[in-house]
């Protein structure tokens, strides 16, 4: 598959409010304290320092709640963090080891116990010790009879597995498995998918808040299932309160949600970062016609999430909507793996087996390395003789609009001494032909030359929006903020246009506006409130107004 999906934040607005597909009204306020940061607009935390602790995840082939419980756990997140979920729920997690062409890969399946004790691959005598586990063989093959709510069966011509998601999700595939099933001598017990009461948005929420966890734990964890909540909403056409979960709402995907967010924090990172997620490729069929994977609930997550969609590489369903509500939670897209100094790595298998490729979720913590980032590009570029200034003057927007990342024009002497212009056009490769054409239409240039610059190094750059108060008045104004791999912020710098419509209004000079709102930015609240006489015959002590004295 060749599509690909990305949401796109933009300065001022939260995750939710501008995606690459629809706006479904405002997003929900960040919730604090939370795991690992992400960037979300305005709300977006203090930076983080140089040298900070990240975890990467590593999408091409997707992810499930059980593929990032295993991912966490062989990374190096402890066994015993997940207590708190079995104290909860008469659930168990089942940790056993598994080979995926050739990769050495953790498995986890949340089991049923009864009040039962835990049933893993310790459960044989080594129930006491959370960090052990042993190899044997045994035959890989996961029965998923997962429950969305609409009603989907796929039939796939190379593999064949039985899905019921609460849609009524049946795949059927002929080359792979999903039949995972461990044999253990003294106890069998049974999966938890599937099983357990389908319980309401709010239910969810009272039994996750019951549960006793950490504060960044159970906020990261409702967040989770509030995506989650939104998203089934989203396509029923209902209220998140009246919404009731199936598959998602089991005791199986509460103890995905829950222990995924566990095991983050005991990992002890500051960041999380995925690289496009894999979503599978084929059709659904559902009780209201044949859809495309990914599933409708997997795109309403992924429309207020951060990170990137991609089709594809298999004919099978690879991105859940439990594994993605999780990494929207948490993770922040990036297109390639950031520069790291790897200190682990840990793989979470899922329950296919492909012939060519390993069917895995890669985990690496490490500190961060530096530098910008890397960012692929092609640049275009044409020579003008006959073009207006205004055809000029309107190339920036239209060809932005196109998909180019920026966009020059230089004065330039052409054949016969004539002066022209040389455009040169910063564009994604898979953009290049689409921006390419543009370009043709509003110049009516003959030709478009390619050269291959590879890439470019550019910093994570982000827009906060601070308010200043000048007089009895609060104003707002954009900053632009510039950070390395790492963090690190080295540039900062408020919107000009912004800065003047403020100064305008207040007769302070413009740069002043943009000194005090970047120093918001830089952590210097006092500037917020400094004493400004604006004219308006009043009080313009920032005492007055609640405001400390700069000082």
């Amino acid at each position: 598959m060749a599509w690909e999906y990305k949401s796109l934040p933009t300065a001022g607005a939260s995750h939710a409010t501008a995606t690459g597909l629809r706006v479904r009204g405002p997003g929900r306020p960040n919730p604090a304290p939370r795991l690992p940061t992400r960037h979300r607009g305005a709300n977006t935390p203090a930076p983080v320092p140089p040298d900070m602790r990240t975890l990467a995840f590593d999408g091409r082939m997707g992810a499930s709640g059980d593929m990032v419980l295993a991912a966490l756990l062989d990374v190096g997140a402890d066994r015993g963090a997940l207590a708190p979920v079995e104290d909860a729920l008469d659930v168990a997690y089942r940790v056993d080891r598994t080979v995926k062409n050739g990769i050495d890969a953790a498995t986890v399946d949340v089991v049923l116990t009864d009040g039962d004790a835990p049933a893993d691959a310790d459960e044989q005598g080594h129930a006491d010790d959370p960090n052990h586990a042993h190899r044997h063989d045994h035959d890989h093959s996961h029965d998923h009879d997962h429950s969305h709510d609409h009603d989907h069966s796929h039939d796939h011509d190379d593999h064949d597995h039985d899905h019921s998601h609460d849609h009524d999700h049946s795949h059927d595939h002929d080359d792979h498995d999903h039949d995972h099933s461990h044999a253990h001598d003294e106890h069998d017990h049974t999966p938890a998918e599937g099983h357990g009461p389908a319980r309401s948005y709010a239910e969810v929420v009272e039994i996750v808040e019951g549960m006793g966890l950490p504060a960044p734990v159970e906020e990261t964890a409702l967040d989770a299932f509030e995506r989650l909540g939104e998203a089934e909403a989203a396509v029923h056409g209902t209220d998140l309160r009246e919404t009731h979960f199936h598959e998602v709402g089991a005791d199986d995907a509460v103890a995905d949600v829950v222990g995924a967010c566990l095991l983050l924090d005991d990992l002890g990172v500051d960041r999380v970062v995925t690289t496009p997620l894999s979503t599978g490729s084929g059709t659904a069929s559902m009780a209201h016609g044949a859809y495309p994977i990914p599933p409708p609930a997997v795109v309403e997550v992924a429309a207020g999430a951060d990170w990137s969609l991609r089709g594809g590489p298999v004919d099978a369903e690879l991105l859940t909507p439990t594994g993605a509500a999780i990494l929207a939670a948490v993770a922040e897209g990036v297109d390639h793996l950031p520069a790291l100094r790897v200190d682990a790595s840990g793989y979470g298998a899922g329950g296919y087996d492909f012939p060519d490729r390993p069917n895995v979720l890669r985990a690496l913590v490490g500190d961060g390395a530096g530098g910008l980032r890397r960012d692929d590009i092609t640049v275009l570029e044409t020579n003008l003789d006959d073009a207006t200034p205004e055809e000029l003057g309107g190339l920036q927007e239209t060809l932005a609009d196109a998909g180019a990342r920026d966009v020059s024009v230089l004065p330039a002497t052409m054949k016969k001494s004539r002066p022209g212009h040389l455009v040169k056009v910063v564009a994604r490769p898979e953009d290049a032909r689409r921006v390419a054409r543009t370009l043709a239409e509003e110049t009516g240039t003959l030709g478009v030359r390619e050269h291959g610059a590879g890439h470019r190094w550019i910093a994570d750059r982000r827009v906060e929006t601070v308010s200043l108060s000048v007089g009895s008045r609060t104003h707002e104004v954009a900053v632009k903020v510039a950070s390395d791999a790492d963090g690190a912020v080295y540039d900062v710098s408020a919107e000009f246009d912004d800065a003047l419509a403020v100064a305008r209004e207040t007769d302070l000079p413009v740069r002043e506006v943009m000194r005090r709102a970047e120093a918001v930015v830089h952590g210097d609240e006092s500037v917020r409130g400094e004493m400004v006489d604006d004219g308006d015959g009043e009080d313009d002590d920032p005492e007055s107004a609640g405001h400390d004295h700069p000082h």
